[in-house]
């Protein structure tokens, strides 16, 4: 694929970044994350995108963003971006990163990163071969000390053989949450909360027990009017034999966000709700492991939380080295593989392995897959 540049080291200088949607995710979280790199000499943000010329020129005059845009073609022309941050809904990121690719920017996207399997390998299909643009997306739940701590303790075997793993995103969301037009709707929203919400935990999860196997599922929609469900449940085998429970729901009152992962000689448990830092891990030793090297299970390192923060200094590193972040490509697309895997096994009432959903497969372009009783009912559908 031939890019409008070839991506150039970018060595003595600022990273130029572009932020595209002006909504509560780019100014809440996007743009912190770029201002903090920016006080350490790392980043520059050159202009803002939305389709709101009066909420784009407001936030530009709020934060010193030098150009307001509300055409993303003519942004990318004039100001050659290194780095687009895609902050906008669901059914819009294929298309902007695809442009943003194409103009030779790398590509920072926010989740849940594309309707589809389809749309993914799309997205990668246009990245450069060598050393980018690459397009990574928002998981930023893999960052901080605590996960990469973990991560190492488990790559190692210092814990052991992982053996059984649980997985929870039990969240609460109200009739007014779902009065929003585009929430719960699957051309919109792209699937409910196992898309939506529970993506971040089994993307951790996956993160640190490696490569899945097969998938049984099952999907409820117990409370709200909506297309997509409201609850699932899965159960994960994963390629080194561990099994693995997954619960996705907004219908918690009492909520939380909890990953665990019970070990030959230890369990790791980590209790949070939208974040997590070093102090909501937990390590506790099996019996007969010496009180030294459990001890040592506990040095966490310097508590950065996991935050859009974390992950935006990677992907930094990443293109100042041309090498593809973490979260992009196979990387990035292991968990929308597993989602996808879940709503086919539950709808379809089978269970589904990896690698099995390619072209020809309706759960590949759709998530619903055009199951009955689940896929959006059509006009003509409708009885008179």
């Amino acid at each position: 694929m031939s890019h409008a540049r070839s991506t150039t080291p970018f060595t003595g200088r600022r990273i130029r970044a572009a932020v595209i949607g002006t909504g509560a995710i780019g100014r809440g979280s996007h743009l912190p994350a770029l201002a903090q790199l920016a006080r350490e000499g790392e980043t520059e943000v050159v202009a803002a995108v939305d389709i709101d010329r009066g909420a784009v020129e407001a936030l530009c005059a709020e934060t010193g963003i030098p150009h307001a845009y509300t055409d993303l073609d003519r942004m990318l022309a004039e100001q050659r971006p290194d780095l687009v941050s895609i902050c906008t809904p669901p059914t819009l990121h294929r298309a902007q990163t695809v442009v943003a690719l194409r103009a030779g920017a790398w590509v920072w996207c926010e989740k849940p990163p594309v309707p589809s399997l389809a749309d993914f390998d799309a997205i990668e299909a246009e990245e450069g071969a060598d050393g980018g643009p690459y397009a990574a997306i928002v998981f930023q739940h893999r960052f901080g000390f605590g996960a990469r701590h973990v991560r190492r303790l488990l790559a190692e075997g210092a814990l052991g053989r992982p053996l059984v793993a649980h997985c929870q995103t039990t969240w609460y969301r109200d009739a007014a949450y779902y009065a929003v037009p585009w929430r719960g709707r699957w051309r919109t929203e792209g699937g409910g909360p196992a898309m939506g919400h529970g993506i971040h935990q089994m993307d951790l999860l996956l993160d640190l027990l490696g490569p899945w196997s097969e998938v049984r599922a099952m999907a409820g929609r117990l409370v709200h009017d909506v297309e997509t469900e409201d609850v699932s449940t899965a159960l994960v085998r994963f390629a080194s034999g561990a099994l693995a429970t997954v619960v996705n729901s907004v219908l918690s009152p009492d909520e939380v966000s909890r990953i665990r992962v019970d070990c030959e000689r230890a369990t790791v448990e980590l209790t949070h709700l939208y974040g997590h830092a070093n102090d909501d891990w937990r390590i506790s030793p099996a019996p007969g492991v010496p009180a030294e090297q459990a001890q040592a299970w506990q040095a966490f390192g310097p508590d950065e939380p996991s935050s859009h923060l974390a992950q935006l200094r990677e992907l930094v590193a990443s293109m100042r080295a041309g090498e593809r972040p973490r979260s992009s490509g196979a990387d990035g697309r292991t968990s929308l593989e597993l989602v996808t895997a879940l709503y086919k096994s539950a709808f379809t009432d089978t269970t589904v392995r990896a690698g099995e959903i390619g072209p020809g497969d309706p759960y590949y372009t759709a998530l619903h897959g055009g199951a009955p009783g689940w896929a959006p009912v059509t006009a003509e559908e409708v009885p008179a």
